[in-house]
């Protein structure tokens, strides 16, 4: 008998999910930039790779949370990309987005808590940190190359998560978290400087909420600069482009199997 699982069961695995990928993911920032040399935007402790391979590995251990209930979403961009092209319910998308945002909310006040006499000694006026939790460009002069970047980004994610999960194309099975981890990893590491590769909605917007309750200053969101519009919206577009490259340039193509 196949357990069907309540909706309340699938948002409850996305929240938890989401907060174990970013309990991770920010987990590794925080070490890189608040145990480096005490330098605004300086990563050392390991560096980018560090930050780059850990992402990786909190995706495929928040896929290893969630997988069994939802697919583990983890991230708007999939949930809208799965709703407009793989069918999934619509009255869904919404609930889902809300849980993986409050999971990464929820996980950026833990790694908060945990690093908090870091941030105090490296930052006590929370002036200069807020990137431990959220993205921010690297050229603000223009939110567009930010834009760009993240568009592309996550129609590359979007694309091979389609490519690695279509069973007409290559099955993965049990493969499929390390997959998914070692396609952010190669994201991050030729995507990443330009806008922290975001690509996911949740991921920045949860926490850059977290940092504007905590009080810090330079958080996107309430300091007048708007970088906060491009990791929501960027991935958003790029997710749909991404799943819809995958269906026009190659699933069209494949070969239908019988049942």
């Amino acid at each position: 008998m196949t357990h069907k699982p309540t909706l309340t069961a699938e948002l409850l695995a996305e929240f938890a999910g989401t907060m174990v990928l970013l309990l991770i993911g920010l987990g590794v920032v925080a070490s890189v930039v608040l145990f480096g040399k005490g330098v605004p935007g300086e990563v050392v402790n390991g560096g980018v790779t560090n930050i780059n391979i850990a992402w990786g590995l909190a995706v495929v251990m928040g896929i290893m949370v969630a997988g069994k209930t939802t697919g583990a979403h983890l991230n708007p961009a999939v949930t809208l990309a799965l709703a407009l092209h793989r069918g999934f319910p619509w009255g869904k998308v919404l609930p889902y987005c809300v849980a993986q945002t409050a999971g990464a909310f929820a996980a950026a006040a833990v790694v908060f808590l945990n690093y908090r006499p870091a941030f105090a000694k490296f930052d006590p006026a929370l002036e200069k940190s807020a990137g431990v939790f959220a993205t921010f460009p690297g050229f603000p002069e223009s939110l567009m190359p930010g834009f760009v970047d993240q568009t592309i980004g996550t129609a590359l994610l979007l694309l091979l998560i389609f490519a690695i999960t279509d069973e007409r194309n290559q099955p993965s099975g049990a493969l499929t978290p390390i997959l998914v981890g070692l396609i952010v990893v190669a994201i991050g590491m030729s995507f990443g400087p330009m806008h922290g590769y975001a690509i996911n909605p949740a991921r920045d917007f949860g926490p850059r909420l977290f940092t504007v309750l905590a009080g810090f200053r330079n958080n996107g969101l309430t300091d007048g600069t708007g970088v906060f519009i491009v990791p929501i919206i960027a991935p958003l577009v790029g997710g749909v482009l991404g799943g819809w490259l995958y269906d026009v340039l190659i699933r069209r193509y494949l070969p239908v199997t019988s049942s």
